[in-house]
């Protein structure tokens, strides 16, 4: 099945190279089918990239998918043309009004700047607010998971001494998950920051669950009890080059970056990266989206209200694994 987006939006014509199937906007009028509503608040400065990114991991479901994105309006970014935000996105007052199934808020460059001074905090606060009661399940990345941990649950992040870059592996905590299905018990998963969230912070929230962790990366995926809010703490989004991106970038800079871990084979810069982390990457996104949006959100997307019934994962850490 396919996923809905805007007509011409230059994600397109990258994802149907790749054979992905994607809906242009009148294609879908044609169809009596309710698609997911999902709406993407892009914080990254790459915007064309993530969106790329994000709409790759959607793709790949049984599911029609309307996609969405929206910018801050106390903040325009500089590294994108305006022609290119008028066109493919909204801001916030557009959709104050509307329900969605599902919103991803993404990470964003701001791991040295505290979270009050960022220019559009206030404006990111009246959104996590608003998706308590007009989203139905809210997934939240990198910086955006911590900033959502800090606004929702108070929990501080620990900014590291060097920052953490590469693939890393990581434990399955909840086998039992739905998130986890057809998971091997340890997977990878990239990681690109400068902070950590203290374990002991989110074990003294009774609210959170923890999901799955690295002994290296620390905390890596949380969600709320009630299923309605997700932190992913890396990258499973990521493309192959990303990192190497990044690397590259730093190196530009004069930041003299360490070589992401586990990346470059033989830690070899001028080597392809081998991607090992591509599959549990789009099994997350599938299975969020199947089981813990699409699963139980109501049929009328306008009922939305906050208070509808999520799916509740077993309690359990069991060495049995759901199939």
């Amino acid at each position: 099945m396919p996923i809905k987006i805007q007509d011409s939006l230059p994600a397109q014509k990258i994802l149907e190279k790749e054979n992905i199937f994607v809906m242009t906007e009148y294609r879908a009028m044609h169809q009596d089918i309710r698609p997911l509503h999902v709406l993407v608040l892009n914080l990254m400065p790459t915007k064309i990239e993530t969106e790329t990114q994000f709409l790759r991991k959607l793709s790949n479901t049984p599911l029609q998918v309307e996609v969405e994105f929206m910018q801050t309006e106390s903040y325009r970014p500089r590294h994108v043309e305006e022609s290119h935000l008028d066109t493919f996105y909204t801001v916030f007052d557009d959709v104050r009004d509307r329900r969605f199934d599902g919103l991803i808020i993404t990470g964003a460059p701001l791991e040295h700047t505290r979270f009050e001074d960022v220019v559009y905090w206030k404006e990111l606060c009246e959104i996590m607010e608003w998706s308590k009661t007009h989203v139905h399940c809210t997934l939240h990345s990198c910086w955006g998971a911590c900033a959502a941990l800090y606004y929702h649950y108070g929990i501080p992040r620990t900014v590291l001494k060097e920052k953490l870059s590469g693939v890393y592996s990581h434990r399955v905590i909840k086998k039992k998950s739905p998130l986890f299905r057809g998971f091997d018990d340890v997977f990878e998963m990239p990681h690109s920051r400068s902070f950590t969230i203290p374990r002991e912070a989110v074990e003294a929230v009774p609210q959170l669950e923890l999901m799955a962790e690295s002994e290296e990366a620390g905390v890596a995926i949380l969600k709320s009890r009630d299923s309605s809010q997700f932190f992913f703490n890396g990258h499973p989004e990521y493309d192959s080059m990303t990192l190497a991106g990044e690397y590259e970038r730093d190196s530009i800079k004069g930041m003299d970056p360490k070589i992401p871990v586990n990346y470059f084979p033989e830690d070899d810069p001028t080597r392809k990266p081998i991607v090992r982390w591509r599959a549990a990457g789009q099994l997350l996104y599938s299975n969020w989206l199947n089981y813990y949006v699409y699963q139980s959100t109501p049929y009328d997307v306008a009922s939305i209200d906050g208070h509808e019934e999520h799916v509740k994962d077993i309690d359990s850490s069991d060495d049995v694994v759901s199939e």
